[in-house]
């Protein structure tokens, strides 16, 4: 007798496709497991035997054979434990062949226990697709798998309660089908939140619809603007930064706040859409680490990985990397200087495409995206002080060596650097409280709205991503303000692309002050983010 399931194989992003096909035959007894399979899916002949057995259920001594279709793809991992157990069971004849398109997933512990898998949500999106309308999935992963609006979600603890919904329910009409179709309940329902986790839909077998998860009432920051003294031009490059989700580069001594602002900044940020949940949370799925954003769905990734992060780590391979992580997010850099050369010069493609091609230990090219704000923190010089000449005894070459670790290519993708003064006693000692960052992020909720509006028509969202094509629509200048950009384009000693993100810059700041077109103070302040670069780079003395 033959039967069939489905179930998902994750390449990246891209999820294909798997038919789980079993027929038992008459012939000499066996169990084969065929389809392009790794060493460690062949693992999964034991697991499926030992949980039917412990589950009171028997193999037939019979010819059976399960084939994961396409053959042409190479199929690892233990998603497929649970798709296999119950398609045996149905080509047995032990359970009612599925009357509607069902996919299935999850690892077997030997006690028929259903187990995490990785990559879930992505995989049941693509099913979603196919026009697949029943999930069982593990209980541990039915607050991810419920992130699909609309899609029946059935999660199980243990393979009996699997066999048992089967068993009661899809050989003929679907639980939440009767003569009426009515809704189901409320409580028949998975609602989301911050405080939901995991174990508490363990061995609720009741047919779940996936819904958006609901925003909680008021996200609490580690850090708030009110609590970071002076710094006023600091702030304000924060807030354009965000405003555009532009490329900022802060450089001080220690102590001076650079990395207190950083981690300000998701305080400021606007919380995600709808879409770009589903999005983040795929990729962290896919990472294996669904459950350290669960409890954060509703704001923006904000990644700070230590700088002893090796290349690898930062592009991802089989898996995202961290620059993925980061999508639709923040990416911190602290200690800029102190990442290996490498590991750097890795983040320059991305900036660009917004998206990172890696390649697995087996050759298989992955693709993931990597749209992200990228904010760094370094001091000047090994010691910090430069140009403090008082404090600072590093010689030129020290501070050259130093310093140019960076390369002018990745300088170049940095949209707004400022420079981070040291405060002084009276401000250090101010107990007056400053803006807080719901006021400062309800201007930059204002400022996202406008680039939404302008851009409803592109591929892009915000200022920082006007491809360069597109300058003269968005970025038009009148004839002065042209002339005068070509001579600080000759002036600085620009190239092509550091104009292009001073102009970017300056739309943000135009939007910011309700300005249809691009003034000249705008282009000043624009302008004054970049020459920094002249101070450390070019004025060392």
């Amino acid at each position: 007798m033959y039967s069939c399931l489905y179930a998902g194989l994750s390449r990246g992003m891209k999820t294909i496709p798997v038919r789980v096909e079993t027929d038992i035959s008459s012939g000499l007894p066996g169990f084969e497991l065929v389809g392009y399979v790794s060493a460690e899916l062949r693992e999964a002949k034991e697991r499926v035997r030992a949980a039917l057995v412990n589950s009171g259920y028997s193999l037939p001594v019979k010819r059976i054979t399960v084939n994961l279709a396409p053959a042409s793809e190479k199929k690892s991992g233990t998603a497929f434990d649970l798709a296999i157990a119950l398609s045996l069971l149905m080509a047995e004849g032990t359970i009612p062949v599925p009357g509607r398109k069902t996919f299935v997933a999850g690892e077997l512990g030997l006690d028929g226990s259903v187990r995490h898998v990785p990559g879930l949500l992505p995989q049941i999106r693509r099913a979603a697709e196919e026009g697949t309308e029943v999930f069982l999935v593990p209980a541990v992963d039915s607050v991810e798998a419920s992130l699909l609006q609309g899609a029946r979600i059935v999660p199980v603890e243990k393979l009996p309660e699997a066999i048992d919904f089967l068993t009661g329910g899809l050989g003929g009409s679907l639980p939440w089908e009767g003569a009426e179709k009515e809704e189901a309940s409320d409580e028949d329902r998975v609602v989301l939140s911050a405080a939901n986790s995991a174990s508490e839909f363990s061995g609720n077998l009741k047919v779940t619809e996936g819904r958006a998860a609901e925003a909680p009432v008021e996200t609490v920051y580690p850090v708030d603007f009110a609590d970071i003294h002076g710094q006023t031009m600091l702030k304000r490059a924060c807030e354009i930064a965000v405003s555009g989700m532009h490329n900022l580069l802060m450089t001080g001594p220690p102590g001076a706040g650079k990395t207190l602002a950083a981690k300000a900044i998701p305080s400021i940020l606007p919380p995600v859409t709808y879409e770009e949940m589903v999005e983040i949370a795929e990729l962290y799925s896919l990472a294996g680490l669904f459950e350290e954003r669960a409890a954060a769905l509703n704001t923006r990734p904000f990644r700070a990985p230590h700088h002893t992060i090796s290349q690898s780590t930062m592009t991802g391979q089989r898996e995202p990397g961290e620059m993925s992580l980061a999508h639709r997010g923040v990416l911190f850099l602290d200690e800029l200087t102190e990442f290996k050369t490498g590991t750097l010069e890795v983040l320059r493609q991305p900036l660009e495409e917004g998206s990172i091609k890696t390649y697995g230990s087996a050759g298989e090219r992955n693709v993931y995206p990597a749209d992200f704000m990228l904010v760094c923190a370094m001091n000047p010089c090994p010691c910090g002080y430069y140009p403090d000449r008082k404090r600072c005894h590093c010689t030129s070459a020290q501070i050259e060596s130093y310093i140019g670790k960076l390369s002018r290519p990745l300088l170049d993708r940095i949209d707004i650097s400022v420079e981070v003064k040291p405060l002084t006693f009276e401000e250090s000692a101010f107990d007056g409280r400053e803006e807080s960052s719901a006021k400062i992020r309800k201007r930059v909720e204002k400022v996202h709205a406008i680039q939404a509006d302008r851009y409803r028509k592109e591929d892009f969202s915000f200022n920082s991503r006007i491809p360069s094509t597109l300058m003269d629509r968005y970025c038009g200048l009148s004839p002065d303000d042209t002339d005068f950009m070509r001579q600080c384009f000759v002036r600085l000693g620009l190239s092509t692309r550091a104009y292009h993100r001073i102009l970017r810059t300056a739309r943000t700041i135009a939007d910011m002050d309700g300005s249809e077109s691009i003034r000249r103070d705008h282009l000043n302040e624009a302008i004054c983010y970049r020459t920094i670069e002249k101070s450390f780079w070019e004025g060392i003395a």
